[in-house]
């Protein structure tokens, strides 16, 4: 783990505040980027089985030179292989494409109804005690059923990896987080780009002699919520690496947090049996 990135406590696992995502980088694209991010200094890399690029991933992991220990490496299982049974051996597989003996995190991709919640969570907890993942957790899950996720696991959810940028406000799933010992990790903390034409975050950048994505990042990791910024641009992996320099001031958290819209979510793929929290 980066001794220059802090690590946010989620369950029974530490997990670096700032990470490199791979969504959308296929068809081979994720391998320099990956390296590159290993190489400026990221020491977590996200991916999942439906991204169709842990086979890739794995590629950039050895041929890094980093340690496989040092990495916190998290992949997600897609809702098709919620069953009992085929969770597991979606897992074994991911660890095949990975190439590795085990990842830090096993996360449930979206929630899905049409496997009992039960049956999935034991599921999950059989591969952690397999000890093909040290820590188990969620991804996309409303802060309800992130309560009943954990009251029936039987190890800790490390974390609940959702949307998450100034202008969507998460206040109900980051307090239903720390009531469980658990994290928030952001995808699209950058709100895809759109951060970078935003008035106030460019003011505030401006006063730090930062990038209005930069600002983003820091106030998302000054929260105590995990960041995980994917770019395909060398460039911005550099830039998004460099938050850790500077703080921003209660006034500036408190006017970036006044940035969030009901009309701010960027990616609603939900279920029609469940409902995102309100605010």
């Amino acid at each position: 783990m980066s001794k220059l990135v802090p690590a946010v406590r989620s369950g029974d696992v530490l997990m670096p505040a700032l990470g490199f995502g791979t969504w959308q980088l296929e068809n081979g694209t994720a391998v320099p980027l990956v390296e590159k991010a290993l190489e400026v200094g990221y020491r977590h890399i996200d991916t999942a089985q439906i991204y169709g690029n842990e086979r890739d991933v794995g590629a950039a992991i050895k041929t890094s030179g980093v340690k496989r220990e040092e990495i916190f490496l998290t992949t997600k299982v897609w809702i098709d292989k919620f069953a009992d049974g085929a969770l597991q051996r979606s897992a074994e597989k991911s660890l095949e494409r990975l190439g590795v003996d085990y990842v830090d995190l096993l996360l449930l991709h979206w929630p899905k109804p049409d496997v009992p919640l039960a049956e999935t969570l034991k599921a999950l907890n059989a591969v952690r005690a397999k000890g093909w993942t040290r820590a188990i957790g969620l991804s996309n899950f409303p802060s309800a059923l992130m309560r009943e996720a954990a009251a029936l696991s039987e190890a800790p959810i490390a974390t609940n990896q959702v949307e998450y940028h100034p202008y969507l406000s998460q206040k109900t799933l980051i307090a239903t987080a720390h009531d469980l010992s658990a994290s928030i990790t952001a995808w699209s903390p950058l709100a895809q780009g759109k951060v970078a034409q935003d008035p106030v975050l460019i003011e505030i950048g401006r006063a730090h002699g930062k990038t209005p994505g930069q600002v983003t990042l820091r106030w998302i990791i000054q929260q105590g919520v995990i960041a995980i910024p994917r770019t395909s641009n060398p460039a911005r992996i550099v830039e998004n690496f460099n938050v850790l320099d500077f703080e921003l001031s209660d006034d500036e958290m408190t006017r970036i947090h006044a940035l969030a819209r009901p009309d701010g979510r960027l990616g609603d793929w939900l279920d029609k049996a469940y409902q995102w929290d309100a605010d």
